[in-house]
């Protein structure tokens, strides 16, 4: 039978942090991986027609296109791998230990990146190289989530949970902004020759560069209580997740499904739909990208500190309705009056109803589950909806514009995802994502 999702189970305190150990040092410690695996991400989407280019000598720009942002895509093929053995680890050896491996990956992932030989370099050698490189960082951003949000929540005091946990979002946002500031000033110092010779592998050394900050962090952490006092971890946690907990795994499908659907259209999707669709020049993709970053940093965690106040799956179920009926008049507008103005303005509108909906959302995914299977069980789900909705988003929803001929195929996309999201909350049991045992 399966067990409840900790409504039952009663509140424990939180020791205080040692006097050693900021909360800030603890926040900046535990956002630094997500925040690297998003630059990278936003500057390979910002370089995606490039990358299309050098990497796979496709005659037809769409098809270029289309592989591009499948490679993107292909790192989420491991990531629910990574979500089970790296969040299995975390539970069993501590949530430390998991977060220093999970940035060595993405570190080494990003590196191969930063070195690959193209096409026209090492044949088919490249290409191959570029997509193992993205499945490692799939492996490593699979349990980043899971490990990371986890020490987040069980360290922080109980009526800031929301605002703690949202900081992983928030990093995101500042990481998408940094990626596009760097695209921008590479677009604009660099010329068009220089930016396929050598220029698009800078920001893959960048973020290569600042790995052993993040490291230096997470290794010299205080993780409390103490990874040997927490509560032993199944052998097998998964098996207790799948056993105990259908219906708050249910739960965490769709609180992902429909964020993530959201974010990869949003903060990535719409700045090559620009470009592509709407005939914009290259430079308002990247400004697109820094006003949708600054706003999910300065945002999410306004949306978790209103989840603490106003609870988690009222704001979850409003700001997700709100979006679903934004977003389909914002294509339509986008389509109508086709200039930069129109695409800031839409990115602009939709970023804040996202970043307020996001901002509560790591919180709920860790509070589903017992300490004992928390890391498993927020990392599979994340990982699982990130891999299948947002990873390939750009991919399905190209495919659909191509095949249906529908400019507002995008659209489409996130108010379905959105329907399962609310369906997920809907049937989140009252008082569930309360308490941290």
């Amino acid at each position: 039978m399966e067990t409840s999702t900790l409504a039952t189970i009663p509140e424990a305190p939180v020791p205080p942090l040692s006097r050693k150990q900021s909360r800030t040092r603890l926040v900046t410690a535990a956002a630094v991986g997500n925040a690297l695996e998003f630059y990278d991400f936003t500057v390979y989407g910002f370089f995606a027609l490039l990358i299309g280019k050098l990497f796979f000598p496709v005659h037809d720009p769409i098809g270029q296109l289309l592989l591009a942002v499948a490679s993107f895509g292909v790192g989420f093929f491991t990531r629910p791998v990574g979500g089970l053995l790296i969040g299995m680890y975390a539970d069993r050896a501590g949530r430390k230990k998991a977060m220093v491996l999970t940035l060595l990956l993405m570190a080494l992932g990003t590196a191969l990146i930063a070195i690959a030989p193209t096409y026209a370099q090492a044949g088919i050698a490249g290409p191959i190289i570029l997509v193992v490189a993205r499945l490692i960082q799939g492996f490593s951003a699979g349990g980043e989530v899971g490990a990371s949000t986890t020490l987040l929540l069980e360290q922080a005091p109980a009526n800031r949970r929301g605002l703690y946990a949202s900081w992983q979002f928030a990093s995101q946002g500042l990481a998408a902004l940094a990626g596009a500031l760097t695209g921008v000033c590479l677009t604009a110092s660099l010329s068009p020759a220089q930016l396929e010779s050598w220029g698009w592998r800078v920001p893959f050394v960048i973020g290569t560069l600042i790995v052993p900050v993040g490291w230096w962090l997470r290794r010299t952490l205080e993780e409390e209580p103490p990874a040997a006092k927490i509560e032993k971890a199944p052998k097998l946690p998964l098996i207790d997740v799948l056993r105990d907990h259908r219906r708050a795994v249910l739960t965490g499908l769709g609180l992902t499904i429909g964020g993530t659907a959201a974010h990869f259209i949003i903060v990535f999707y719409l700045s090559i739909y620009g470009v592509k669709m709407l005939a914009l020049p290259a430079w308002t993709a990247m400004l697109s990208g820094c006003v949708s970053g600054a706003i999910l940093f300065a945002l999410c965690p306004i949306g978790g500190y209103l989840s603490d106040r106003f609870g988690r799956k009222r704001m979850a179920q409003a700001t997700r309705i709100v979006l679903m009926l934004a977003i389909y008049p914002a294509f339509v507008a986008l389509n109508r009056w086709p200039s930069t103005t129109t695409l800031l303005a839409v990115v602009t509108a939709l970023s804040c109803v996202h970043a307020i909906n996001i901002g509560g959302v790591g919180a709920m995914l860790g509070e589903l589950f017992p300490r004992a299977v928390r890391a498993t069980g927020a990392a599979v789900v994340y990982s699982v909806g990130v891999a299948i909705f947002g990873g390939f988003a750009q991919f399905f929803v190209t495919s659909l514009i191509v095949v249906t001929g529908s400019a507002l195929a995008p659209a489409w996309y996130v108010i379905a995802c959105g329907l399962l999201s609310l369906i997920g909350v809907a049937f989140m049991r009252e008082g569930a994502g309360t308490a941290i045992d």
